[in-house]
């Protein structure tokens, strides 16, 4: 890892502790239209996942009606608004040092996510995470036309800092979306992390290079 120049860092699960929140509340939007389904299935079907692309491929799961899912997208938004405003976050044990760490070997830090750039920047603000002090950029579904797997955000988190070579990169993750989403952008590093949406078995299949608790543990490897 110590050829590594830029770390591309999920958000909610790998770098902030959010309590699932985001999942959670799609499943009730989802359930809001009559369906049934579990936090696990939420889970395992979205985590990772552009989050209008994650209702839509739950409801291709579960057999509903795909016509539902801007409704149900616009009811999810609305609902996590309002509990975005009530929501203690914190960051992932460890990574705050990590990230100031990091960067004060020179690395580069963007923190990429699947939520919308008004989602993200609520989250940094409640955790009073400012950009070039604990990151160098922020990369969300709203910057990019592809949503992961595709390597789009990674891809433009290296133009950002003219980083030509994908080996430099490390690309880390809470979900399965996340690893492919580094080795499609052909990234020198792809770390698993335990502290977010899935389990060490599903992490698995993805063949990440690493499986972390947290990121945080990756900080060995730098030295």
């Amino acid at each position: 890892m110590k050829n590594i120049e830029l770390l591309v860092l999920d958000m909610a699960g790998t770098t902030i502790d959010e309590d699932n929140v985001v999942y959670k509340t799609l499943m009730t939007a989802v359930n809001d239209y009559g369906y049934s389904v579990s936090l696990e299935k939420v889970l395992l079907s979205c985590a990772g996942m552009e989050k209008l692309e994650a209702i839509s491929s739950l409801l291709k799961v579960i057999g509903g009606n795909e016509e539902d899912a801007a409704a149900i997208f616009e009811n999810f938004s609305d609902q996590l608004k309002t509990a975005y405003q009530n929501l203690e976050v914190k960051p992932i044990n460890g990574v705050e040092n990590f990230l100031i760490k990091m960067r004060t070997q020179d690395k580069k830090i963007v923190l990429n996510t699947g939520y919308t750039s008004e989602i993200a920047l609520q989250l940094l603000e409640k955790l009073g995470w400012k950009e070039n002090a604990h990151f160098d950029a922020l990369i969300t579904a709203d910057d990019v036309s592809e949503s992961r797997p595709s390597p789009e955000m990674i891809l433009l988190a290296m133009k950002k800092f003219n980083i030509h070579e994908p080996e430099k990169v490390l690309k880390a993750g809470d979900s399965v979306i996340d690893i492919e989403e580094g080795k499609n952008a052909g990234c020198g590093v792809t770390v698993a992390v335990l502290s977010g949406a899935q389990s060490k078995a599903e992490l698995e299949k993805s063949n990440p290079d690493y499986i972390f608790n947290t990121i945080s543990e990756a900080e060995r490897f730098f030295y």
